[in-house]
């Protein structure tokens, strides 16, 4: 059950840190290939698409992903939620959190639509940048983990 789910809790890193957005974005990408979500070329394919357009969507949040060529390297659609407590300088926006995609087909579609949903509402956007414990994410992004369960 744990290798299907689309956010394990070992994919939750709540006191990293990262010298800048490169660092930061490498740091979400080992982890998918930690986790075997990816494989390592995965975390180039997200440095590339980081370059053509940045992935920082407000309330200091950064959906890093891959690029439509990165998706070869993706075993399987997962999640990453990485918080950066002091701040990491996002080409002049302050991101504290990245939420990580990976994404076979176009399941990342519906995972930036849920994602959205959450950050649209200020209430659980302050409590995803503050929070210290998995069980905080885990609860926070239910909806995007049981909407792309099927």
């Amino acid at each position: 059950m744990a290798e299907e789910e689309l956010l394990e809790r070992r994919a939750i890193r709540l006191a990293a840190t990262a010298a800048d957005r490169a660092d930061a974005i490498r740091q979400c990408g080992e982890t998918f290939v930690e986790i075997g979500a990816t494989d390592g070329s995965y975390v180039d394919a997200m440095l590339a698409r980081e370059r053509s357009v940045s992935t920082y969507i407000g309330e200091g949040v950064a959906i890093p992903h891959g690029t439509l060529a990165g998706k070869e390297a993706v075993r399987r659609d997962a999640l990453a939620v990485l918080r950066f407590p002091d701040g990491v300088d996002w080409d002049g926006e302050r991101v504290t959190v990245c939420v990580a995609i990976a994404a076979k087909g176009d399941g990342h579609v519906a995972l930036l639509a849920a994602l959205a949903e959450i950050l649209m509402d200020p209430d659980q956007a302050a409590e995803l940048r503050n929070a210290t414990e998995p069980d905080q994410v885990l609860q926070l992004l239910a909806p995007m983990r049981e909407g792309s369960a099927s």
